[in-house]
């Protein structure tokens, strides 16, 4: 199966979370007039089963395309934000929430390089898919007691994601 890449869109990526992004959203001034706030871009959601807000930072290694999909995750107590550091576009590669995904309920996504996403609760998505460069993420998701992370191997599928 090839899928093709779709842009990342806050309507196209409705079912499976928010995208985090400026465009379209309302701000005011703060800090004396210095910056501009965007506020509420996402609903976070992390406190099933006692859990708490974590703020994590990492580094997703390029990948080129096109690209042999090998693994799907879920985390099913809680919403998970990727937010890049940098202008690079990455891939969004996602399922609706559920059992295991069928092929063909997989959908990719680019990224203009200044958008987030945040998946809910127990939406299936592949680990981050750095395009061109190495990419620095700021992530914020849920930390606490119990098993939030569900890991299904796709290979087997061979499902390529194409530009």
């Amino acid at each position: 199966m090839n899928l093709r890449l779709a842009p990342l869109t806050a309507a196209a990526f409705a079912s499976y979370g928010d995208v985090i992004e400026t465009a379209g959203h309302d701000h005011y001034p703060i800090n004396a007039g210095m910056a501009e706030r965007y506020s509420d871009l996402a609903k976070i959601d992390v406190g099933a089963e006692g859990g708490r807000p974590l703020i994590s930072l990492c580094q997703a290694k390029p990948v080129r395309l096109p690209l042999r999909l090998r693994l799907m995750e879920r985390h099913p107590l809680s919403s998970q934000a990727f937010i890049p550091l940098s202008t690079g576009p990455f891939l969004v590669v996602v399922a609706p929430a559920g059992p295991a995904p069928r092929s063909e309920d997989i959908r990719a996504f680019i990224s203009n390089g200044r958008q987030g996403v945040n998946y809910r609760a127990g939406t299936w998505h592949h680990p981050l898919l750095a395009l061109d460069q190495a990419t620095d993420f700021l992530i914020v998701d849920r930390g606490g007691p119990g098993t939030n992370c569900d890991e299904i191997p796709i290979e087997e599928r061979g499902i390529v994601i194409s530009a």
